[in-house]
């Protein structure tokens, strides 16, 4: 009898650690509700433009990989038609890439996003929109 008892107990607990582990992995995987949109840019470069809903606001991320480190890349992000954010950037790691996340606020109905990167120093340009 005790040995049933332990197996049986064994097996719910590797039961309920897989229930755990993949409650854990949910939030880290994409959310129906983004809206990402990639492309190329006018060189080598490829970018990705991503909107997700954020406490009622906007989250968005613009990115550029240039698979060169170093690259000094200059940035905008476009709200319903208006530059909503600006900097600069430099490419970094392995993939030569960089990351912007900004906060916009959700307007009544469609919003529509905008990402424009330029690298002054070649002259590429990469250039995304979405609608939210």
């Amino acid at each position: 009898m005790n040995g049933k008892k332990s197996m049986t107990a064994k097996i719910g607990a590797v039961a309920l650690a897989g229930v755990f582990v993949a409650g854990v992995a949910g939030p880290a995987l994409a959310n129906d509700a983004d809206v990402i949109k990639r492309g190329n840019c006018s060189g080598h470069s490829d970018w990705k433009l991503k909107a997700s809903p954020e406490n009622g606001r906007i989250e968005v991320e613009g990115e550029v990989d240039s698979n060169v480190n170093g690259q000094n890349w200059k940035w905008k992000m476009f709200h319903n038609g208006n530059v909503s954010a600006h900097g600069s950037a430099t490419t970094q790691g392995r993939s030569g890439s960089f990351e912007v996340r900004r906060l916009m606020v959700n307007v009544k109905g469609t919003d529509h996003v905008g990402w424009r990167a330029k690298n002054p120093q070649s002259g590429e340009v990469c250039r995304g929109s979405l609608s939210f």
